[in-house]
């Protein structure tokens, strides 16, 4: 067992942020939005600052330093994350911005990998929540309390093993998230491919107004808050619950709903479309039997949209809507400036292509596939990050 702060011979500071100018033949800056779920590092869209050259090459980052996340964390991804420098961060020079600090382990003491392991469970397992101090605007980790943590330490070959048994199981892990990422985009591609850009319309499929289709239009209730409850027999849909043209079942928040008119109203039915009508603008689900059989009722956030089903087919509607051409339209209808969000006449005027009932259900029928693929491999996902967890315990407690 070894004090954490112990175990790393040199501690570099991040010093750069936006005081820094931008500049195309600067120095690359890696920040916390270049982090992975994997603890990765993800090299595109990194900001390339002017920094003072006498500092960049005792700053810079290599091969086997761990990045900590120190400051500027949220609610749902608190301070603590790291990633791994792999070999690809010797192709440029890098170094980390003032929210972050790298890491460079005693390699004479610990392997690397292993130490990463042990600082991502840190985090993993909500222990970096409990050093976060939340008194200020921003979430800052205690990095003093955090480097007094003690880390098991067995021989060199007994850490080398357990990396290695750690970096097998999280690359299935990245791969299954690569291959459901790929599946997305397969879809896109496929509405392309059936339907051509929406922008310039190439099989001159019918336009016509949302509100042309539509048989029934409502929003959410506002103040329920009475009626969530842990035990509920129901469902309340936020926002969080609806996108990519999905309604996740994950998270729903219980509710015991009132049985009076704006319950019935705010009740939705199989193939009912939801789309976000304020904050994050035009986010899109259409409603499962599953979810329609259990009970569920939309919020504030949301609007419901019931489609004549002879003429539109409510998931084609949703990645439609989802695509650039229709994201283009919620941004240019979009009330306000300052604080996002549509009307009913807004939600009224989107136009869309209305190709034959047949071809949108062809496409329709390939998303349902292509949702089966993903679910065997959503569940072998979740299988596998199981497996890591209880990896990660036997290792490190």
């Amino acid at each position: 067992m070894a004090r954490l702060g112990d175990i790393f011979e040199r501690q570099i500071a991040g010093e750069w942020g936006s005081e820094c100018a931008e500049n195309e033949n600067g120095t690359k800056v890696l920040r916390t939005t270049n982090f992975t779920q994997e603890g990765r590092i993800n090299y595109d869209d990194v900001v390339i600052r002017s920094i003072n050259q006498s500092k960049v090459e005792k700053k810079r980052c290599h091969y086997g330093d761990i990045i900590l996340e120190k400051s500027g964390g949220t609610e749902k991804t608190p301070v603590g994350r790291v990633v791994f420098c792999d070999e690809a961060i010797e192709d440029s020079i890098y170094l980390c911005n003032n929210f972050t600090q790298a890491m460079r382990v005693n390699q004479a003491t610990a392997i690397p990998r292993y130490v990463f392991y042990f600082m991502w469970n840190l985090h993993s397992s909500g222990k970096t929540d409990l050093l976060q101090n939340k008194t200020t605007g921003i979430r800052n980790l205690q990095v003093k309390s955090y480097l007094n943590e003690n880390c098991p330490l067995p021989a060199l070959e007994e850490q080398r093993k357990i990396a290695a048994v750690l970096d097998k199981v999280s690359d299935l892990i990245a791969k299954r998230r690569q291959q459901l990422d790929k599946l997305d985009e397969l879809v896109k591609s496929r509405f392309i491919e059936m339907f051509g850009d929406p922008k310039s319309n190439p099989n001159s499929y019918p336009i016509s107004q949302l509100s042309e289709h539509i048989e029934f239009l409502t929003s959410g209730s506002r103040g329920w808050a009475q009626y969530c409850v842990d035990n509920g027999s129901e469902w309340f849909i936020t926002i969080k619950n609806v996108k990519g043209c999905r309604i996740s079942i994950d998270n729903m928040q219980p509710i015991n709903a009132p049985d009076n008119a704006e319950a019935k109203r705010t009740k939705v039915q199989e193939g009912d479309l939801l789309i976000s009508i304020t904050a994050d603008l035009g986010r899109t689900g259409v409603v499962t039997k599953e979810i329609a059989d259990h009970g569920a009722y939309i919020n504030q956030h949301l609007t419901c949209i019931r489609l004549n089903k002879e003429i539109l087919n409510p998931l084609y509607v949703a990645f439609f809507m989802e695509s650039p051409a229709g994201k283009e339209q919620f941004e240019s209808k979009n009330q306000s400036a300052v604080k996002a969000g549509l009307n009913f006449n807004s939600i009224n005027s989107l136009r869309l292509l209305v190709p034959p009932m047949d071809e949108q259900n062809a496409f329709v029928g390939f998303v349902h596939q292509i949702d089966k693929s993903k679910l065997a491999i959503q569940k072998s996902l979740e299988k596998l990050e199981i497996l890591k967890k209880a990896l990660m315990q036997k290792y490190f407690g």
